[in-house]
Formats: C-alpha cells, structure tokens, sequence
C-alpha cells in the first residue's frame, strides 16, 4: 500500500485525545491513530 503525506488541522481537544492514545500506547504515533480511525469509519458506512 502505498502512503502520502498531508497536512490537517484539527481540534486540540481530539489532538490531546490522540496523542494520550500514543502515550498509552494504543496508536503507535499520530498517522497510525488516524489511519487506524479513519478506517474503523470506512467499514462502519
């Protein structure tokens, strides 16, 4: 699979909520927390 980069902007509240997944270790870093979200929603549709 190929990856590309992108810048987003989002609310600091969700980037707060994301990054204590990281530090939890429930996401590896930021782009696997919203890859692995963004996805959840794509199989949920």
């Amino acid at each position: 699979m190929s990856k590309e980069r992108i810048t987003i902007t989002i609310d600091k509240d969700l980037l707060e909520w994301v990054d204590g997944k990281i530090e939890d270790k429930t996401f590896a870093n930021r782009s696997h927390g919203l890859e692995y979200l963004i996805k959840r929603k794509m199989g949920s549709e």
